[in-house]
């Protein structure tokens, strides 16, 4: 699949909360950008060598603009630190996007939950929820009030949506959850959806994360790989991902995070059972064993072929 990819202009720069910029790029000649629904996002190169994904949210009918919200992590990367201290208004940023491993399923009802910045992504879900007439709530929850993006914008929904800052109400109540029959959905830091996902039932649960999550993973073994398109095979040593096999054979392919976590080097397979070890595919894709991230997943078996 081809990615759009351009250079955007950041047109507005803004505080959404202590420590989130809210960005909003747009096309430097006007042009419309491509359509994205609730759940999406985008990959943001902001320097060489440094590139983040962000999380779309605003209104995806406006065609003119993509908004972005990014939380300063001191002890992050450096892309956060980038975006808050040297990304200016006017300035061009290389995007490639969106793509969706997060999307908004039709349902009746929905239960909404976010730790922090994941109520990103979850604010184009309300929206959506809202127009389609479901039934839905948010349990939305952050450091402190202050700290937690888009509180005003979230008034509008009256008692729908609880905001739990920590220091004032404590860790989120999730009680509710094991008796829930409603879709989950769930954005924000690890040992949120941890304990999300241990008390919401089987097949209603959909997350997102920034992080990779913590999985047992067997020894990892030599095997080779067949790409069908380039016509050659590589080996993958045990201490190789398949992402830098590829490469250094003179494939190129597309990846970002390296971590499993972002989506962008999902590569169908034609044969082969993967070893899955991302944080990204749901329980149904795995099983179906249809695509995997070649940047940490690797092979139950001797060999694979891959569609590059």
């Amino acid at each position: 699949m081809t990615l759009y990819e351009a250079d955007l202009v950041v047109e507005q720069r803004e505080f959404a909360a202590d420590g989130v910029l809210a960005l909003a790029l747009r096309h430097p000649l006007g042009e419309e950008l491509p359509a994205w629904e609730p759940g999406a996002h985008i990959d943001v190169a902001l320097r060489p060598g440094l590139e983040r994904q962000y999380s779309l949210y605003g209104d995806p009918a406006d065609s003119g603009v993509w908004r972005i919200a990014v939380l300063r992590e001191p002890d992050g990367g450096g892309g956060s630190s980038y975006v808050h201290e040297e990304l200016s208004k006017g300035d061009k940023v290389r995007v490639r996007g969106p793509r969706n491993h997060f999307a908004l399923q039709d349902a009746p009802r929905y239960r909404f939950i976010a730790g922090g910045i994941g109520i990103t992504p979850i604010l184009p879900m309300l929206a959506a929820a809202e127009a389609a007439g479901a039934e839905w709530t948010l349990l939305y929850g952050g450091r402190t009030r202050n700290s937690m993006a888009f509180t005003r914008e979230l008034r509008r929904y009256g008692d729908r949506v609880t905001i739990a800052p920590q220091d004032e109400t404590g860790l989120l109540d999730l009680a509710p959850l094991d008796a829930q029959d409603a879709l989950v959905y769930c954005c924000g830091p690890g040992p949120l959806l941890d304990a999300v996902e241990e008390r919401c039932p089987a097949g209603l649960l959909h997350v997102e994360r920034f992080q990779p999550k913590v999985q047992e993973t067997g020894p990892d073994g030599e095997f080779e790989v067949e790409l069908s398109r380039s016509a050659r095979t590589v080996t993958v040593p045990a201490e190789v991902s398949v992402l830098d096999a590829v490469r250094a054979a003179g494939v190129e392919v597309l990846y970002s995070c390296t971590e499993g976590t972002c989506g962008t080097c999902e590569t169908d397979v034609l044969e082969g059972t993967p070893d899955h070890r991302d944080s990204v595919l749901s329980d149904q894709e795995r099983e179906a064993g249809e695509t995997m991230l070649i940047c940490v997943s690797r092979c139950r078996g001797k060999r694979l072929v891959l569609d590059l």
